[in-house]
């Protein structure tokens, strides 16, 4: 039985050179997280030399729609990393094992529902965001091609989050890799060599989440725990663990919806400035989604380290996590704003040659170049809190910051126009560190507790 730690800090509990563990975890998820937009616009370029316009418009339609569905299932990945981190810090082969199947389960389960739903989620979803007839009829070629995988895609979600709680990064590096390669491939194949159109582009994506799950599978039972006695559906089903795994992806499902809520309203208000505003602003939230690939590497690095710390109740091990990730998350904020601000223009140029739009943008490019400054702290703090399977006051500060957020785009925005909403949604993203900063003090003192009573 685990027994509760001092402040001091323990040899084997404790990493003898913090800053290269953090570097060593974090380098490799960036270089995951870089093949995405290269698989993006290899499905992009594929797409816009199909014979008419609506297939381009197609495959971005539907890729919003799994963007969204996927999005809000994403619960299945950091739910997994803190459970499973918390097991491993806690050297608990057996809660590891169990957790990972729950998990498991539950991204299949979710899965078979997405697909006993699949028409109303494609018509319905496809209906909101518009677009001409055509344009819907491809859109939904590729959602019912692509759909088909969404149980693998799920499940590995949870491969991803077991790996990254057990410090396997270099396994998790691979595994991204090899699905964007396989979809490229396939890509290439289904659409060039077969003549299926979108609909060989959303079934590229369904071979390699297939592949993927493959390859997931095989890692996971090469790193499977030896020596332990088989687990009963008794214990899988243990009410007091599946309530917590509920609770857990419950509460991060809600803080989800809080942020797709918040740039929900930001785009909407955005649009009733006129499109050039519209598209302007679209543009510059690139900027926003480029450094949240480069940061996620720091945010995961602390779900991993703080998981561990929190499962081996050591204090030290905890306070060192999070402020040695935090520092180089600093780091890397402040160079994006650097970046922005020398280069932003340089930027906003390669991503449209429409004068109104690139004009619009130029104007509120100062806000893209703070918001990374702005931003780093709630970015951070998510992956503590995550780490810690805190999901409960990391809901409660989502929704606080949604209050915030509401509220200034609502008073700003109109006397200051567009510069009120960008200065709603830079206040927006302060607002989410300050909320889980204020409460980073009760979840030090509660490392030392036992670790169920961290997930409520």
């Amino acid at each position: 039985m685990n027994t509760p730690q001092t402040d001091k800090p323990t040899p084997q509990a404790v990493p003898v050179h913090w800053h290269r563990r953090v570097l060593t975890l974090a380098f490799p998820i960036v270089l995951a997280n870089l093949t995405q937009p290269i698989l993006g616009a290899v499905d992009t370029a594929v797409a816009g030399h199909l014979d008419g316009p609506q297939y381009l418009g197609g495959v971005a339609l539907g890729g919003l729609v799994f963007s969204f569905v996927f999005w809000g299932f994403g619960f299945l990945r950091m739910g997994t990393t803190g459970l499973v981190a918390q097991a491993f810090g806690a050297r608990d082969d057996n809660a590891l094992r169990a957790s990972l199947l729950r998990a498991l389960l539950l991204a299949i389960g979710i899965g078979a529902a997405v697909l006993a739903l699949q028409t109303p989620l494609i018509v319905y979803g496809l209906r909101a965001l518009g677009g001409t007839d055509a344009v819907q009829q491809t859109a939904q070629d590729y959602c019912h091609a692509r759909i088909w995988a969404a149980p693998f895609a799920l499940a590995n979600y949870v491969v991803l989050g077991f790996l990254l709680g057990c410090q396997r990064v270099r396994l998790a590096l691979v595994t991204q890799v090899f699905i964007n390669v396989v979809n490229i491939v396939a890509v290439l194949v289904f659409v060039y060599r077969f003549g299926w159109g979108v609909a060989g582009i959303g079934a590229a994506t369904a071979a390699a989440d297939a592949c993927g799950f493959a390859l997931g599978m095989a890692i996971l039972w090469w790193l499977r725990p030896r020596g332990l006695p088989p687990l009963s559906w008794t214990a899988l089903a243990d009410a007091r663990a599946l309530g917590r795994l509920v609770a857990i992806n419950r509460d991060i499902f809600i803080r989800t919806l809080c942020l797709l809520g918040s740039y929900g309203w930001f785009a909407h208000l955005g649009a009733r400035q006129g499109d050039a505003i519209l598209a302007a602003n679209a543009l510059l939230l690139n900027f926003q989604t480029f450094m949240a690939f480069g940061l996620d590497g720091f945010a995961h690095a602390a779900e991993a380290l703080v998981g561990a710390a929190t499962g081996a109740r050591d204090r030290h091990a905890f306070r060192q996590a999070v402020k040695v990730t935090m520092l180089w998350s600093v780091i890397g904020a402040a160079g994006f704003s650097l970046v922005y601000s020398l280069a932003g223009g340089w930027i906003v140029a390669r991503l449209t040659d429409q004068a109104a739009v690139r004009d619009a943008a130029l104007r509120f490019l100062p806000w893209a170049a703070v918001l990374p400054l702005a931003s780093v702290a709630g970015f951070q703090l998510d992956g503590v809190f995550i780490g810690a399977t805190r999901t409960h006051a990391l809901m409660n500060a989502m929704a606080a910051s949604l209050a915030v957020f509401m509220l200034a785009a609502w008073s700003l925005a109109g006397p200051m126009g567009n510069h009120g909403l960008w200065l709603a949604l830079t206040v927006f993203m302060v607002a989410r560190g300050v909320t889980l900063i204020v409460q980073l003090p009760a979840l030090e003192r509660g490392v030392a507790a036992s670790p169920s009573s961290n997930a409520l």
